[in-house]
């Protein structure tokens, strides 16, 4: 087993990018980001908790791509409904182009069927912003690494509405009250999950996380949001339609996510988000 890529931000550390595969029943295998933590070390990530062990920390995660599951879990079937069914692949870790404190570039392969579906290129970055909060930079890059086109879907896309996750996800841990949710003009679980807006936080009881999309591209893809469920938020690749690759194509998406002690309001929020997507 790899040791973690530490990163650190002020001096202090604030992640921990993983490259252990999870292992067991329904899982699919893959690095992430965990524990993440606050400046002042409050954890804001969760790994395999109780109600989705498949969730890990803070990464990319696609549940569908040309059938096979990314996601780790049953797989939606239009028709049948969330279906165990033997069809995970694996994200593989080939190795860091660069690597150092204040973050990393990795390539990775996307393998399900025999083959490699996909190449993966991932940047992550940790950014200071001010005394009480950094950001993460996560963006990834997927090449169609077959001889034809492919496409990747989401449970929503299959047939159940209002689950159109897949792509970026980062499962925040588990606290005796749900989360606040708000973007920058909605509040509230139902009226933020689906929206395309700039970015939507989530406060727990002394940390906050804002989501922010940095390209014009990210900013298209639908916000996913749980809040009374669990706590996560992820963005949306195939929302209302599947998402096709052509063979050699790429798609690109960038997240920057502010991680802050103590719980912002709007403006605070906005403000930070300002300053992290121009760092």
């Amino acid at each position: 087993m790899s040791a973690p890529t530490v990163l650190r931000c002020a001096g202090r550390p604030v992640a921990h990018y993983v490259l252990r595969r999870a292992t067991g029943p329904g899982r699919s295998p893959r690095p992430y980001l965990h524990p993440v933590s606050t400046l002042g070390g409050v954890t804001v990530t969760e790994q395999l908790p109780a109600d989705h062990p498949h969730h890990l920390g803070a990464g990319v995660a696609v549940p569908d791509v040309a059938g096979f599951n990314f996601w780790g879990g049953r797989t939606f079937v239009r028709g049948r409904g969330p279906t165990v069914l033997d069809n995970h692949g694996v994200q593989r870790h080939e190795g860091f182009r660069r690597r150092d404190h204040g973050g990393f570039v990795a390539e990775l392969s996307w393998v399900a069927g025999g083959r490699v579906l996909l190449r993966e290129r991932r940047t992550v970055s940790a950014v200071p912003l001010d005394d009480t909060a950094w950001a993460l930079d996560l963006a990834f890059s997927l090449t169609n690494a077959s001889s034809e086109k492919l496409s990747f879907g989401s449970p929503a896309t299959n047939g159940r509405p209002g689950a159109a996750y897949g792509g970026f996800f980062w499962r925040a841990p588990r606290e005796t009250a749900a989360p606040d949710v708000f973007g920058p003009d909605a509040e509230g679980e139902r009226t933020v999950h689906g929206a395309r807006a700039d970015w939507v936080a989530l406060t727990g009881r002394d940390w906050t996380l804002v989501f922010a999309g940095a390209t014009e591209e990210t900013r298209r893809d639908p916000w996913f949001v749980r809040a009374a469920a669990y706590p996560g938020v992820g963005s949306s690749l195939a929302s209302q339609e599947r998402l096709a690759l052509a063979a050699g194509a790429t798609a690109v998406r960038r997240v920057v996510t502010v991680v802050a002690d103590g719980r912002l309001d709007r403006d605070g929020a906005a403000a930070l988000v300002r300053k992290a997507v121009t760092a």
